[in-house]
């Protein structure tokens, strides 16, 4: 893609809700984030590709989390591409930006050997949503497999499934160019969600392996606006996804004018990693002196690398493991 220089409206998630199909919705676009994400590693295209869908499902779905929350995606599969995890932390205080990262690990070895679709490397496997409301909350942890072709037919799956709301994605991500700079990945996505009922009602599951999908859980005036509100994301192009040369409310507009659109205060997004050498220290406190000698250097130091920054941390052994924190 040969795009303009980006606008305002880069690195951000827009709410919005279309009173008369009683549903709400995000658009999201990512540009800084990707690049922040992306520059820490030298993946293959097929895998930065797969990073890139779910990071921008994650600022999709992420935008809902409270204030200092976390939510995190995890697939796992079975294939070459064995992992891809993303976290997105809510804004430390109100106008503030939330932070997005994420790594993939994979075989690469047995991902030069595949010659499917990127979603195929991951092979069988699961789809997690979890939420850290903080300290002194019980995690929440929810799975779906891997199952209709990508990883927005997972996340809609999951929603359908574990919390009966039907759920749709249409987002598209692919390397643009701009004037003056090199190639650089882009995404941009749109997610709708029918408003949750008191007690929905399924008849059927229509979805892949079994599962629910959307349609099962919309019936009567709800099914239709459902389905009408879908005929007008079938209707969205992919530079129209992407941008910049429409911005996110400008394609509320075209896709919704007629549904009573409100349009809510955009969420601002960027790169943002939390390790740093007083979480590794805790990581390393369950470890007795033992174990910390075997991970030592010949040069007397342990080392340890993010593997969402990349960032590099050495240590001396004695200041490690839960010797080490005992009262003297």
């Amino acid at each position: 893609m040969n795009l303009p220089n980006k606008i305002a409206w880069d690195d951000t998630v827009l709410p919005f809700q279309l009173d008369r199909a009683d549903i709400r919705g995000r658009v999201a676009r990512l540009d800084g984030v990707l690049e922040g994400v992306l520059r820490q590693h030298d993946y293959p295209a097929s895998v930065e590709a797969m990073v890139a869908e779910a990071a921008i499902l994650t600022a999709l779905i992420g935008q809902t989390v409270k204030l200092r929350w976390k939510l995190s995606l995890q697939i796992r599969g079975s294939g070459p591409l064995r992992l891809i995890a993303t976290d997105y932390y809510g804004p430390s205080e109100e106008g503030q930006p939330a932070r997005i990262r994420a790594y993939a690990s994979y075989d690469a070895d047995r991902l030069n050997e595949e010659t499917g679709t990127p979603f195929s490397m991951i092979g069988d496997g699961m789809f997690a949503i979890l939420i850290d409301q903080g300290e002194g909350m019980s995690p929440y942890q929810g799975i779906t497999p891997l199952v209709g072709g990508s990883l927005s037919a997972c996340a809609a799956t999951y929603f359908a499934q574990s919390e009966q709301l039907p759920t749709r994605f249409a987002i598209a991500m692919g390397k643009s160019s701009a004037p003056g700079k090199g190639e650089s990945w882009r995404a941009g996505g749109v997610m709708i969600q029918h408003m949750p009922k008191a007690s929905p009602h399924a008849t059927g599951s229509s979805g892949d392996a079994g599962l629910l999908a959307a349609e099962d859980l919309v019936h009567d005036d709800d099914g239709e606006n459902w389905g009408r509100i879908n005929l007008h994301l079938d209707t969205l192009e992919e530079l129209e996804l992407v941008g910049p040369q429409v911005a996110p409310t400008e394609l509320l507009y075209r896709l919704f004018h007629e549904e009573t659109l409100r349009v809510y205060d955009a969420q601002p997004v960027k790169f943002g990693c939390t390790c740093g050498p007083e979480k590794v220290v805790q990581a390393m406190s369950i470890y007795s002196a033992k174990d910390i000698s075997t991970m030592t250097t010949e040069d007397g130091k342990v080392t340890a690398d993010c593997q969402f920054c990349s960032a590099h941390y050495e240590f001396a052994p004695e200041t490690l493991g839960f010797e080490a924190t005992r009262d003297p």
